[in-house]
């Protein structure tokens, strides 16, 4: 059931102590790619390993704006700081349990956001009258390629929504992006936004992929989704403070 379309009654009825949070970030993925992708494919992960898990389940309505400021040189990048976010994520996943959904999945589409939840999960699950966890999608799939406005997210986007994905400027996406995210010198990145390396903000050739690929990326990603569901939902919490 997801909160945003449903009545206060439906969600009164609904008799289950799980639930997804979908986040992601509002950022520049190239030329070609939606400001909105990250938050586009969260939701698409979320929505398809939902109906592959044999449950009930409450989908929260999707954080839009994640820990972005390193993409801030392209214009329509949203960014808020670390404590923000995580405050943000702690304090919705605090009244979802306020409602018996204390059990999350937070569903994460932005490699920027990775240690944050980690980090506000753990102080949920240790602190909070709640148990979360992250799940970021890619990490999930097989996509070694993952990139930035690759051929990773290009490719999901493509087959779960082909209409915002600017096929015409594939190639200019390709000619003016890098080969791979940063700048790196004994184990060190110096570069800490992503304009120092890419000129169109894309890393990774969208080319690459194609829908076919978006519809095998988003069975492994909700596969994964749903195999995680059923363990959250059973796991044993008694012990855990």
């Amino acid at each position: 059931m997801h909160l945003q379309d449903a009545t206060w009654t439906d969600a009164d009825a609904v008799e289950t102590d799980l639930a997804v949070l979908p986040v992601g970030s509002t950022e520049q993925h190239g030329p070609h790619a939606p400001l909105g992708t990250d938050v586009l494919t969260a939701e698409a992960v979320a929505d398809a390993g939902v109906e592959r898990y044999d449950g009930e389940v409450v989908v929260a309505p999707a954080v839009p704006v994640g820990i972005a400021e390193e993409h801030r040189h392209f214009t329509g990048t949203l960014w808020v700081e670390e404590d923000t976010f995580r405050d943000y994520v702690r304090e919705t996943v605090a009244s979802l349990a306020h409602h018996g959904w204390d059990r999350v999945v937070v569903v994460n589409g932005h490699g920027g956001n990775i240690a944050a939840l980690r980090e506000v999960c753990a102080r949920i699950s240790r602190h909070d009258d709640a148990y979360a966890v992250p799940f970021t999608w890619f990490d999930a799939a097989d996509a070694p390629d993952m990139g930035h406005g690759g051929p990773v997210e290009t490719s999901l986007l493509q087959h779960a929504h082909s209409d915002l994905v600017r096929e015409d400027r594939l190639d200019e996406a390709a000619a003016d992006g890098a080969d791979g995210w940063g700048e790196w010198v004994s184990g060190v990145n110096l570069a800490y936004d992503s304009a120092e390396f890419s000129e169109n903000g894309t890393v990774g050739d969208p080319r690459e992929g194609g829908a076919d690929r978006g519809e095998e990326l988003l069975d492994d990603a909700s596969e994964a989704l749903s195999t995680l569901l059923s363990r959250v939902a059973e796991r044993d919490l008694s012990d855990r403070r």
